[in-house]
């Protein structure tokens, strides 16, 4: 029989232990976790919104080229900004969770986690179907907890790495569509809570040529 302090010390790790999902696909795929999407696409995701002046700009430039997109939303940003989730949505787009607040899954202990979790759908709800872990990385036990409460796990497969203050809008329209596929899942941002001060700005620049590169791929 194993001492008590072992079988412990064996769970805290199981919990603590992130698994790096977005940056090895076989992995995530293996573990239940989508990084693309059987229907139609590609298929646009912002993280960390809303954001008073990004989401808007955002929602404006989507409007422009009817082109839907799924925003995984923040709770505590929910609230700070108002109106700004039921406009998302009043466009047509997907709303999906990111959590409560934006603090990694592997760092929170299993009450903290479903503490997040349930202010994060009180905020977002009711039409919530996928969840997005920050920083792309699950504990297992985590993970648990999300598809236990039936949200999917939906990652990426493409992203911009557009939190940074030194990318251009070039740069990350570039990354983010290199090689681009119908099912491919892209990741950029609404927001800079969380990220380089301003950096949203680059990503909004960037939307027009990223949505001119999806229209090509789906031959719209």
């Amino acid at each position: 029989m194993r001492a008590p302090f072992a079988i412990a010390a064996g769970a805290a790790a199981a919990w603590s232990l992130p698994t790096p999902a977005a940056h090895f696909p076989r992995l995530a795929h293996a573990l239940g976790i989508e990084t693309t999407l059987v229907l139609p696409g590609p298929h646009l995701t912002f993280d960390d919104g809303p954001h008073p002046q990004a989401t808007p700009q955002v929602l404006e430039l989507l409007r422009e080229h009817d082109v839907k997109a799924m925003f995984f939303l923040v709770g505590e940003q929910v609230r700070r900004t108002g109106a700004l989730r039921d406009e998302i949505e009043a466009a047509g787009h997907a709303i999906a969770l990111h959590g409560d607040t934006h603090r990694p899954l592997w760092r929170l202990t299993p009450s903290a986690l479903r503490a997040d979790l349930d202010r994060g759908e009180e905020a977002v709800r009711p039409t919530v179907d996928f969840h997005r872990a920050p920083y792309g990385a699950y504990s297992l036990p985590a993970l648990y907890e999300v598809m236990k409460r039936g949200f999917n796990p939906l990652l990426w497969s493409r992203w911009g790495r557009d939190w940074r203050a030194d990318v251009t809008a070039e740069q990350i329209a570039r990354d983010v569509t290199r090689d681009l596929s119908e099912r491919d899942v892209l990741l950029l941002h609404d927001a800079d809570d969380y990220a380089d001060p301003g950096s949203w700005r680059a990503t909004v620049a960037a939307l027009p040529a990223v949505l001119a590169a999806m229209a090509a791929v789906s031959g719209r």
